[in-house]
């Protein structure tokens, strides 16, 4: 059987990945820092743990206690940390931008002994041109040019990443809900597809990247055509 982890794996991107792997037959564990996300999830997937992907030493434990396994998904983030005009930010929340995913995506890497493919969660941020996202630019911007060296020094093992653009997710959750609904419709005028994303859009593309065994090094948009827009 299958074995995949997922760290972030509690909400969102992360936990519809876990449902759709689960669905297909994998041994799916995921991770998460909320105890009550993690109680909702336990009977869903084959496992769940409270781990802080930030903390080096918790992620190290937590590996040494899976051991090998087959497939790693990386779908956690800071949240909207780090958002707004460059003028306006503290290089603290900066910094913490980049320990909350790039650096705790980093040690996972070092940390696990995966076999078979990594796959990054990154965003489409990392490509675009949006006032008041340059910490989202640099911190995913860096995710994805670590992707080819990365294939290239951990082959066989591949490694790839999806970026997706606006996706319903609790991550929005610092928006109230009808505010949120209303930046939705306004985003969605500006897209080909003309509607935000759906989680399990994105779990679609990490699935694919999982179980395609012919490709490393790339990444794959999931943004209703928002970089090509």
């Amino acid at each position: 059987m299958m074995r995949v982890v997922v760290l972030g794996g509690t909400s969102g991107i992360g936990l519809a990945t876990a449902e759709k792997l689960t669905a297909a037959g994998a041994e799916v564990i995921v991770t998460g820092r909320d105890a009550e996300k993690l109680a909702a999830v336990k009977d869903r997937v084959a496992g769940a743990e409270q781990v802080d992907g930030t903390d080096e030493q918790a992620v190290a434990a937590f590996f040494e206690r899976v051991g090998s396994f087959d497939h790693l998904v990386l779908a956690f983030s800071p949240g909207a940390l780090g958002l707004g005009p460059l003028g306006g930010l503290s290089v603290a929340d900066i910094r913490s931008a980049f320990d909350g995913k790039l650096f705790a995506y980093l040690t996972a890497v070092q940390k696990a002994q995966v076999t078979g493919s990594v796959t990054f969660v990154s965003a489409a941020t990392a490509r675009s041109a949006a006032p008041g996202t340059v910490t989202f630019a640099a911190v995913n911007g860096a995710i994805e040019r670590i992707v080819s060296p990365l294939a290239a020094e951990l082959a066989p093992v591949r490694v790839n990443a999806v970026a997706p653009g606006a996706v319903d997710t609790p991550w929005w959750s610092f928006v109230p809900e009808e505010a949120r609904a209303g930046q939705f419709t306004a985003m969605a005028q500006d897209l080909p597809i003309k509607r935000v994303g759906k989680p399990g859009e994105v779990a679609d593309a990490i699935a694919y990247l999982v179980g395609a065994e012919y490709v490393t090094g790339t990444i794959l948009p999931v943004d209703g055509g928002f970089t090509v827009a």
